[in-house]
């Protein structure tokens, strides 16, 4: 073989066809370095692809995670909202219901309070006896209205045992008032019964109203309102109840008193024997001055400025719930105060406090005159000694 054909060997074997591995190394894509310039068509070289995709910014694993997250934030602020609004709503229901509740006890009360102020004034009437059992009868069956309407209320589960000393306490109050009506009755169907005797009788039945303001106040207010402590409700109020104002109206000395005026007449209830109320005088503190009737005094105004009025039972006979007046006049003033001396026996002497005066100016500007009065008691038919009236001047203190 010559040296031609040698090269022409040669040139044959390096002119075959490329294989498929070498084309697949050439056509793999280039990366292009930073520090070259553009490509061979004067464009700018294309920035490196993101190993996560076709498209820039985040790797294609981490978009529907970070989709998920926020989904399950924003289902759980859900959540949260939907638990404070339920939970909103529940304690607004829940005071709600002891509102209520409260409410329907109040009723209560304020019928109680009328009724018991009612009594009262009831004992210190001149009704004849049967009008005084017809009337306190009345008074019972509205007490016994009044449990009726208690039963009917629906208390708040956590008040439903309490609930049931409030009961007890309207209960008292029903008996008290009936045994009252049925007593006087007794004592009226039977000749041989003492005042007296009457008078304990009567004294026993009305210590149930006395005792049902303790049932009350003690072991259903106290105890209800520290319950509506516990469940967290505010702006409640658990109303208290006093129906005897004060027990010695309804005390056996009371009840004496009572039972002398019925004895009176059979037919008009006009208490028999003397009665009556003598004034004393007028006291006026802190200067220690006793008004006159026949001078001016001059009185100094201050904040504990204190009419003392002093009076003496002139009758033969206890009495009760006496109302006393004071009256200020000076020019265009005109101030009245009532109080009421509890009870009173024969020859005794009673006294009651007048404070908490705020005289306008013009009283300070012209003569005053201080007028008390001792109430009319039943069977008093004399009556020129229950009133006085007193000239003073007013003046600051100093």
């Amino acid at each position: 073989m010559s040296d031609y054909d040698d090269d022409q060997i040669e040139f044959d074997f390096f002119d075959e066809p490329e294989t498929v591995e070498a084309t697949q190394r050439r056509r793999l894509p280039r990366l292009d370095r930073g520090d070259r310039g553009g490509g061979d068509d004067g464009r700018p070289p294309k920035a490196p692809r993101a190993s996560g995709g076709a498209g820039g910014g985040a790797p294609t694993g981490l978009v529907p995670l970070a989709r998920l997250a926020g989904l399950i934030l924003f289902a759980i602020a859900i959540v949260v909202l939907l638990v404070f609004w339920v939970g909103s709503c529940q304690g607004k229901s829940k005071h709600d219901a002891y509102a209520t509740y409260a409410e329907k006890v109040r009723a209560i009360q304020t019928a109680d309070k009328a009724l018991g102020t009612k009594l009262a004034t009831t004992l210190n009437s001149t009704l004849k006896q049967s009008d005084l059992e017809t009337s306190l009868a009345g008074m019972a069956q509205q007490e016994q209205q009044e449990y009726t309407q208690a039963q009917a209320i629906l208390a708040p589960g956590p008040l439903r045992t309490v609930h049931q000393q409030l009961l007890d306490a309207i209960e008292l109050r029903y008996k008290g008032l009936a045994g009252l009506s049925d007593t006087l009755a007794s004592a009226g169907a039977n000749s041989k019964s003492s005042a007296g005797d009457t008078a304990t009788a009567l004294a026993a039945k009305a210590n149930l109203l006395t005792s049902s303001d303790v049932v009350w106040e003690q072991l259903y207010r106290l105890p209800a309102t520290d319950t509506l402590k516990q469940e967290g409700v505010t702006n409640v109020i658990i109303p208290s109840s006093v129906f005897v104002s004060n027990p010695e109206l309804v005390s056996s000395r009371a009840f004496d008193v009572v039972l002398s005026r019925l004895s009176g007449a059979s037919t008009g209830g006009t208490p028999s024997g003397k009665h009556g109320s003598a004034l004393i005088g007028v006291h006026v503190s802190p200067q220690g001055a006793d008004l006159s009737t026949s001078s001016a005094s001059t009185i100094q105004v201050s904040q504990d400025l204190t009419f003392r009025v002093t009076f003496e039972n002139s009758g033969d006979f206890p009495e009760i719930n006496i109302p006393v007046t004071l009256r200020i006049d000076s020019g265009s003033v005109h101030i009245k105060r009532t109080e009421h001396v509890t009870s009173v026996q024969p020859t005794e002497q009673a006294s009651v406090d007048f404070t908490n005066f705020e005289l306008p100016p013009d009283a300070f500007a012209n003569k005053a005159t201080v007028t008390v009065t001792i109430t009319k008691v039943p069977g008093e038919t004399k009556l020129d000694n229950n009133t006085a009236s007193y000239p003073v001047f007013f003046t600051l203190s100093s």
